[in-house]
């Protein structure tokens, strides 16, 4: 009988290794599936007088070919490469966006410059001023084409992080259910294998949404996003929403919700296509946006300026070419109330310096009614204090601040300033007459008949910054100071003296010059406000030769401010006011160029993340997972095992018969 039981000890042992061979063949495609395997060990030895006697054996387990470290690992290298790849895919159509002739603002610039330098040739021909000004609204329009298309972009961000938010979601709660399944089922002792490997299996899904940490914890995973903040917390689950971030409703932000607390965790979370898709906004889409806006302000605001001290075909001041940077529709749109807030007022947010702004976004806190700081967003540092009351406003990085009309502002309240987010989206042509085109300088100069030095005097500049408008309404007293007249001395110890007259002969300035070198001479009109402008004497006046600056009354041919103008294409107006300027063909270049840079290095980052999963694969897979040539030579094992174990108890039934008929 003993004989017998040790056969059928055999026996089931043999089966139970069959079922578990044939489970491992029949998942070998299952995602997540952890190859099992049948452990037997011995039963109790029967002691037989002065010896033991082995009993058979039992399977003891069946147990997954399972290592944690392993799976740790493929945990985090899924969530490095889905991170990786979510960047590189959008990276890459803002550098092709950029980059590409047909879609990019180099073409439409260098075209721009071609048709100034074409009109500044012929200043009085219609045909080149309207090929200039139809170049004006080309530009323009790209540059609303590119910020169209990057607020698309971030319209795709929000979109997506909608979306896997509500999928970190599901796989938390399904996590959390897998918990308290695990736990009932592991309560007799033995392992739930398929439960275990479906809970290990969301894990790594949820990893290729957002980066978790994993803390196993009386046989539960508890989650936890970015610094610990929990997600899943054994059989409890936490929900993420993307919604309309409180200090910037056109960007998403995160949220957590675990009973009745909430938190943002939008600045912690990182890892997968979640992490790619913050990293990607705040490393390549927000600076995109705000460089290519504070290119357009310097544009606009630069040519504006610079035509508003020329004059047009019509003898006026030049006109604005493109709509104000400071206009009324744009001033509000720079500044974005926190949804926090207790008042209900809003700012508006003024350029008065564009050469001084940054790519930087800012957080204006009030610590009264008037009162607040200003901190800039891309280093931390505080820019310092102001008042709303303040007159003149206190400048920050070249823009101002002053309350809207509407609504109230109370200590606490918080605003994200943007002073360049939307000017790319904002700016336009505005000029519809070509002939308002300033192309002639409003001041000449010329030698008086009967000079008889060497010296020369140069095409004014004016260093009084114009209004645009009518040449009317220049000052009174300025007008009666034209022309002036500078009226050299004798040259003594190698310097020479001048007095400067206006026009009723009054002596309104002296000063010296070097006779043989260029000297910048500063002459300024007594007005309200007082009129300057800059002429080069060069060579060596005689004595009481003279020079006269006038008003450009007849300058249709004139071309000084056009010329001017073209200065600016490769003038240092881009940021010039940190030390370290760049012309606005410079700024797109290195735009394109950083942009491209952080393409080539997120393909670079895609490729190594893509072969460190690999290679976590592989690892995992070499123990965990089922190989079909390894499971058919089980099969065949087991097989005679169970035959052997079934011709046991047939050698039992033979020795209990022949017994039985000897008796």
């Amino acid at each position: 009988m003993s004989l017998l039981s040790i056969g059928m000890t055999g026996l089931n042992a043999a089966q139970a290794a069959l079922s578990t061979t044939g489970n491992n063949i029949t998942n070998v495609n299952t995602a997540g599936y952890t190859r099992q395997q049948s452990i037997q060990s011995t039963t109790a030895a029967q002691f037989a007088g002065q010896y033991y006697v082995g009993t058979g054996t039992t399977v003891q387990d069946v147990r997954r070919m399972y290592s944690e470290f392993l799976d740790n690992q493929l945990r985090g290298a899924t969530s490095l490469d889905s991170d990786a790849q979510t960047y590189l895919s959008q990276v890459n159509q803002v550098d092709s966006l950029l980059s590409d002739s047909t879609t990019g603002l180099s073409s439409v610039m260098q075209n721009f410059f071609a048709a100034l330098q074409t009109a500044a040739g012929s200043p009085t021909d219609a045909a080149s001023r309207q090929l200039f000004l139809t170049q004006a609204g080309n530009l323009a329009q790209r540059f609303n084409s590119v910020a169209s298309q990057l607020g698309n972009q971030n319209r795709y961000v929000n979109t997506q992080m909608e979306s896997i938010a509500g999928q970190v979601t599901d796989l938390a709660k399904t996590i959390a259910q897998y918990n308290q399944a695990i736990v009932s089922a592991s309560a007799n002792g033995a392992a739930p294998n398929d439960l275990l490997d479906k809970r290990d299996q969301a894990v790594v899904e949820l990893s290729s949404l957002v980066g978790v940490s994993v803390v196993k914890q009386d046989g539960n995973y508890n989650l936890y996003l970015g610094s610990g903040q929990p997600l899943v917390v054994g059989n409890r689950s936490a929900t993420l929403s993307a919604g309309p971030s409180a200090s910037n409703p056109a960007q998403d932000s995160l949220t957590l919700n675990m009973g009745s607390s909430s938190l943002d965790v939008t600045s912690v979370v990182s890892g997968g296509q979640m992490g790619g898709l913050l990293r990607y906004r705040s490393e390549v889409l927000q600076p995109t946006q705000n460089e290519l806006g504070r290119m357009a302000i310097v544009l606009a605001d630069t040519m504006n300026s610079q035509l508003a001290q020329g004059l047009d075909l019509n003898g006026d001041f030049g006109a604005a070419l493109f709509k104000d940077i400071n206009d009324a529709s744009v001033i509000g749109n720079r500044s974005l109330a926190n949804g926090h807030n207790s008042g209900s007022g809003n700012l508006d947010v003024s350029i008065g310096d564009s050469s001084a702004l940054t790519t930087s976004d800012y957080d204006v806190t009030f610590t009264s009614a008037t009162g607040y700081t200003v901190r800039r967003l891309s280093d931390g540092e505080v820019l310092g204090s102001g008042d709303l009351a303040d007159d003149p406003p206190k400048v920050f990085d070249g823009f101002s601040l002053s309350q809207q009309s509407v609504g109230t502002i109370q200590a606490g309240d918080r605003f994200t300033i943007i002073p360049t987010r939307t000017a790319s989206a904002d700016i336009g042509v505005t000029m519809t007459d070509a002939n308002r085109l300033a192309f002639a300088s409003p001041l000449v100069s010329g030698s008086t008949t009967g000079n008889y030095g060497s010296g020369t005097i140069s095409t004014p500049s004016l260093l009084t910054k114009l209004d645009t408008g009518n040449a009317a309404t220049l000052p009174d007293a300025i007008k009666a100071g034209l022309p002036v007249k500078l009226v050299f001395g004798d040259a003594a110890g190698g310097t020479q003296g001048y007095t400067v007259y206006d026009a009723a002969g009054n002596a309104i300035g002296t000063g010296n010059i070097v006779p043989g070198q260029g000297n910048d001479v500063q002459i300024t009109i007594p007005g309200t406000p007082d009129f300057s402008f800059q002429v080069t004497i060069a060579g060596s006046p005689g004595s009481n030769d003279s020079f006269t600056v006038g008003f450009n009354s007849d300058g249709d041919a004139d071309n000084g401010n056009a010329q001017k103008l073209l200065d600016l294409q490769s003038a240092k107006t881009v940021a010039s006011g940190s030390g370290n300027g760049m012309s606005l063909t410079d700024a797109y270049s290195s735009l394109t160029e950083n942009v491209g840079a952080r393409a080539n290095q997120a393909k670079l980052d895609a490729t190594t993340t893509d072969a460190v999963l690999s290679q976590a694969q592989n690892n995992r897979d070499s123990m965990s997972s089922v190989n079909l040539d390894e499971e058919a030579g089980n099969l065949v094992r087991f097989q005679q095992y169970y035959t052997a174990s079934a011709q046991i108890i047939k050698s039992a039934q033979t020795l209990f018969d022949t017994l039985i008929n000897n008796i």
